[in-house]
């Protein structure tokens, strides 16, 4: 039996989200467009590290 924590879903999908973004920025040729998409990735990984901790839900627990 599985039950899935929503809190750990939601921080997964965010990590997510932040690593498009990190990606998006290094392709980017505009810098400030570069600064602004790490910033807003930046933001979100913190964002999920508050929700449950540094790297939660990942399989390496160092």
């Amino acid at each position: 039996m599985s039950i899935e924590n929503p809190s750990g879903k939601r921080a997964q999908e965010m990590r997510d989200k932040a690593q498009e973004l990190e990606q998006a920025a290094q392709h980017a040729t505009d810098p400030a467009e570069q600064q602004r998409l790490t910033r807003k990735a930046l933001h979100i990984r913190e964002k999920s590290e508050q929700m449950n901790g540094p790297g939660a839900g990942t399989m390496d627990p160092m």
